[in-house]
């Protein structure tokens, strides 16, 4: 991801900044999507692992990253507070 799209895009949900899923996190987050039990906003269940993702600067709010594009819609936003702590 270049490092000038993450200074001026933010979060269309919070309008907090992004940054990259950290390795550990998203693994986390794809172990909860195999297993079928993770949402986004439209509620529709998250069927395909991410290879990469944003994530607020607090940590709450996920985008998926696909083939490089970061998609900030509210639809595709993934709650991090649903995952198993």
């Amino acid at each position: 991801m270049d490092k000038r799209l993450l200074d001026i895009i933010c979060c269309p949900v919070t309008r907090l900044p992004l940054e990259l899923l950290d390795a550990g996190r998203l693994a986390s987050l794809n172990a909860a999507i195999a297993g079928g039990g993770v949402r986004n906003q439209a509620e529709q269940v998250v069927a395909s692992e991410l290879v990469e993702a944003l994530v607020t600067n607090n940590g709450h709010y996920a985008y998926p990253v696909r083939d490089g594009i970061p998609i900030l819609l509210d639809d595709e936003c993934i709650d991090l507070r649903q995952l198993p702590a």
